[in-house]
């Protein structure tokens, strides 16, 4: 394989990572506070349909972006309360959201703009792409890390900021007690119910920029359903990193490098087309069947 071909999927790796690696940190969060956020798909949808019709509608693609936020922090707050008021099941609460966004913006879209399928306004631009000075002239170096979109970067400046927040920050440490132990947090006086709606609209609006990272971070469309599952991806890329951002960010890393060597497979090879594309799918469960293993083993060697 040549150095320019490694650099390309170095390149697309960073760039396909960036939706998994937001939509993690999201996940991240609410599983800090014993909150699944199954729900990801769903915002993260919402997220790419507002920034594109947001975009068109006011003519400017940031504005777009700051209510595909807004947008999936509102249906995260309808999420919340049901779930930390009312009880509600979590598998059952984040599957409704996932299933109304999917039925939700299809529908819109034919009443809407009498688009079935797919919407691309014309004179939307998508997100600019940034240039890193001294980096961009740097062989190979530049070639992977300059001219990615501004949310490639802004993704990667996240989990430093997540982090941060988690371990050097009171509200992380109130996040960090209330998922290790719900009943001795409250007895210790920390708003568990408050510290919960924090961690999922935190999530909500990070779902909603991993969301138009796909619909306007490259192009400038929206397609039906265009989240494909990345949600549940970004869920197992924080098991993967026992929910701690940096391995977290290693995991979405992993995740996105296979995504773009699937569609290298089909390309490149005679290969039948389902088997790549099963290839990050394949890659979740097996990543997955390993940390379960690795917790049996340690509960036997703790057992012992």
């Amino acid at each position: 394989m040549s150095v320019e071909t490694v650099s390309s999927v170095l390149f697309a790796s960073l760039r396909v990572t960036t939706p998994l690696l937001l939509a993690a940190l999201a996940g991240l969060i609410s599983q800090r506070v014993n909150l699944l956020n199954i729900a990801l798909d769903g915002l993260m949808l919402f997220g790419a349909f507002a920034a594109v019709v947001f975009g068109a509608l006011f003519g400017n693609t940031w504005l777009g972006l700051l209510l595909a936020m807004l947008l999936s922090t509102l249906i995260t707050l309808l999420f919340a309360v049901v779930v930390i008021e009312f009880k509600a099941n979590l598998i059952v609460a984040g599957l409704a959201v996932n299933i109304l966004a999917t039925g939700l913006t299809s529908y819109l879209l034919v009443v809407l703009f009498d688009a079935r399928g797919a919407y691309s306004p014309e004179g939307l631009e998508s997100l600019p792409r940034i240039a890193l000075p001294g980096i961009d002239s740097i062989p190979v170096v530049g070639e992977i890390l300059s001219g990615h979109g501004v949310l490639v970067y802004v993704s990667w400046l996240m989990v430093l900021v997540v982090a941060f927040m988690l371990y050097r920050t009171p509200l992380g440490i109130h996040m960090r007690s209330v998922g290790e132990h719900l009943e001795a947090s409250e007895t210790a006086g920390i708003p568990v119910k408050r510290v919960q709606y924090i961690a999922l609209l935190l999530g909500g609006a990070l779902a909603g920029l991993a969301g138009a990272q796909l619909s306007v971070g490259n192009l400038t469309l929206f397609t039906d359903n265009m989240i494909n599952g990345r949600g549940f991806i970004a869920l197992a890329a924080v098991f993967f990193g026992a929910a701690r951002p940096g391995l977290t960010a290693i995991g979405c890393f992993i995740f996105g490098m296979f995504e773009i060597l699937q569609f290298r497979l089909q390309t490149a090879t005679s290969i039948p087309a389902q088997l790549p594309q099963m290839l990050p799918y394949l890659i979740v469960v097996v990543v997955l069947t390993g940390i379960n293993l690795q917790k049996r083993r340690r509960k036997v060697v703790k057992a012992e």
